[in-house]
């Protein structure tokens, strides 16, 4: 991306709709800018990226009048500095609500190839966003037929935004739309890339790492440690689109509250979409990059620190789980002693990327606009 034109077009925007805005920017004006080895991500036909889309949909995902209430946006569950996720095990919806499940970070989302913590029908951002925006049980966004016109309403009384549909959707009579929201929000999360942390650097030649980090580094991809088979792709995880095949999920043994194998419903893993007994408490392996700012950790978010995580995979789970029917072996596979699982934890804090919490790119437009009405 051109980083100009896009401070151009954030100035623009952050005059709050009081100046007219630039000729339109062209479809296609989007551009990655990826490390070697990694390749663009795949982006729907009938959506692609493109400048003023992104910038768009960044307002839109920091605004609360994207909401039933008007009282969350986006990202009150997906905060830049925590690397997109919130920091609570649950969190809460527009109406107070908790979800279900542990709020995943969105870096390097573009790259997945299903959604949330166990859908494997999820194969879209676009898709998933019905989850969040309309979901009612719990409540998150609370956006529903009673209310939908409202806020739609609400953010149409905004000359920035209808200004700004009519550019990003040209030829559509009324382009404010719920599709139209969802493509631009879509949009920017595409653009939420996280690839210089200190490992990218290092990788490069250009940053060093402690002889504890290398340590960790060796042990993360060795047969001791196992950890590179479910998070062995560029985004440590093994669900990126280029890298691998497949939609694995896994059971890491958790729990086992029913001397079965059993999850606690409905956080029952991939069995609650598929109902095969088999895929009782198999959850996504998710992405490492940014680990250390992402606790609490797993789909419920009952593990508090990163050295607890490592900890109950180098202990072949927790609890009655260990015992879990329906483990994957590759858990029990583990050797770690304590000081190895140090040197892990050492080593995954180097995946940490400062750029992506303070890159202004990402940041809330509002921040700006003290007096926003959003």
């Amino acid at each position: 991306m051109r980083p100009l034109a896009a401070l151009a077009l954030a100035v623009l925007l952050a005059a709050g709709g009081r100046e007219p805005l630039a000729s339109p920017a062209p479809v296609g004006d989007w551009h990655w800018q990826l490390p070697a080895g990694v390749a663009p991500p795949p982006v729907p036909a009938d959506n692609p990226m493109s400048l003023a889309k992104f910038e768009l949909g960044r307002r839109l995902f920091y605004d609360k009048r994207l909401s039933g209430n008007g009282g969350v946006s986006c990202a009150s569950c997906h905060q830049q500095r925590l690397a997109f996720s919130d920091g609570v095990a649950l969190s809460a919806g527009a109406t107070g609500e908790r979800t279900l499940r542990n709020a995943q970070p969105l870096v390097n989302v573009a790259w997945r190839r299903s959604y949330t913590w166990a859908n494997y029908s999820l194969t879209t951002l676009e898709r998933q966003m019905d989850g969040p925006l309309f979901r009612t049980d719990p409540v998150e966004m609370g956006i529903n037929d009673g209310n939908r016109q409202a806020v739609l309403a609400r953010l149409t009384a905004d000359p920035l935004y209808r200004r700004e549909f009519a550019r990003v959707f040209p030829g559509e009579a009324r382009p404010l739309t719920l599709a139209n929201i969802v493509k631009a929000v879509a949009s920017f999360e595409r653009g939420i890339v996280s690839f210089d942390s200190r490992y990218d650097r290092h990788q490069a030649g250009a940053a060093r790492l402690s002889a504890a980090e290398l340590r960790g580094l060796a042990l993360f991809r060795s047969e001791r440690g196992q950890c590179f088979r479910c998070h062995g792709s560029a985004d440590f995880d093994e669900q990126m689109a280029g890298q691998g095949r497949g939609l694995p999920f896994r059971n890491i043994g958790l729990y086992d509250t029913d001397g079965d194998g059993g999850y606690p419903f409905p956080n029952r893993g991939t069995l609650e979409l598929s109902g095969r007994p088999a895929d009782m408490g198999r959850f996504r392996s998710p992405g490492l990059r940014n680990v250390a700012l992402t606790a609490p950790y797993m789909h419920d978010g009952s593990v508090a620190t990163l050295e607890q995580a490592v900890r109950v995979h180098a202990e072949h789970g927790r609890g009655d789980g260990r015992r879990n029917r329906w483990k994957d072996p590759l858990v029990d596979r583990i050797r770690l002693t304590p000081a190895e699982q140090a040197d892990i934890v050492a080593f995954l804090k180097t995946l940490t990327d400062e750029t992506l919490t303070g890159d202004p790119r990402l940041a809330d437009p509002f921040a700006a606009e003290p007096k926003a009405g959003r």
